[in-house]
């Protein structure tokens, strides 16, 4: 579980530049530049905060729903299909150049961007925790992609961490642009958002072998049958 996070909070860095070009915008917008250092630094928590809480729910969704494919035997067919899938957007949408994802969610948008609207106006401290929460409800292709790692963790509680921990890998750059957008360069934003591709890829793998049940600690472990019971003792049985 610890590797898994880990690589959910390396993904959440990496991604976190196609962030700044997508939420920098809210971002900018926060009604925090009247407040003083530390009202300022609270109101930028309480929006990251959100964010993250936000990013959870889907994560628990997709830890329950890969719960039931465990539960019908089914974990190692997910997680290796799983794997398979993102390596071919990947080898489609980077290499090959030919898929282009476009999906209708006007209504869903309108909906939350106008109560995104009305928070904004308020220009008050304790909003900014809705502001943040309804960020992150917005449709977003890298949470999408997150949340394939979330299934495979096949568990609600471990599935929603996973999508913490990515969204604990955002903030640095998340913060920094609510500050200055200036401390990020375009330079540096345009080689890291280039990582993105290989940070799939490297989880398309790790989703793979973990199907495959490869007997090796952390990354392929031996998953237990549905049913079976896995007894853990602190001393060896005589």
């Amino acid at each position: 579980m610890f590797l898994t996070l880990l690589y959910a909070l390396s993904m959440g860095f990496i991604g976190s530049f196609h962030c700044i070009g997508m939420c920098g915008p809210i971002a900018l917008t926060l009604p925090v530049q009247h407040l003083d250092g530390v009202r300022k630094q609270t109101g930028i928590l309480l929006y990251n905060a959100g964010r993250i809480t936000a990013y959870a729910i889907p994560g628990t969704i997709a830890g329950w729903l890969g719960r039931q494919f465990f539960l019908g035997g089914l974990q190692q067919w997910l997680s290796v299909t799983l794997g398979c899938g993102i390596l071919l957007f990947i080898l489609c949408r980077y290499v090959l150049n030919k898929v282009h994802i476009r999906m209708n969610t006007s209504f869903y948008d309108r909906h939350i961007k106008r109560m995104l609207g009305d928070l904004l106006r308020r220009r008050q401290l304790h909003t900014l925790y809705g502001i943040g929460f309804l960020n992150g409800l917005l449709p977003c292709g890298l949470v999408w992609f997150a949340v394939t790692g979330a299934i495979a963790t096949g568990s609600y509680i471990q599935g929603a961490l996973f999508m913490m921990a990515f969204g604990l890998g955002t903030l640095p750059a998340m913060i920094a642009i609510t500050w200055c957008n200036d401390l990020i360069s375009i330079n540096l934003r345009n080689r890291l958002r280039h990582c993105i591709p290989y940070a799939m890829t490297i989880m398309a793998l790790l989703l793979i072998m973990r199907g495959l049940n490869l007997n090796i600690p952390y990354v392929s472990p031996v998953l237990p049958a549905p049913n079976e019971r896995v007894m853990q003792h602190c001393y060896k049985p005589s």
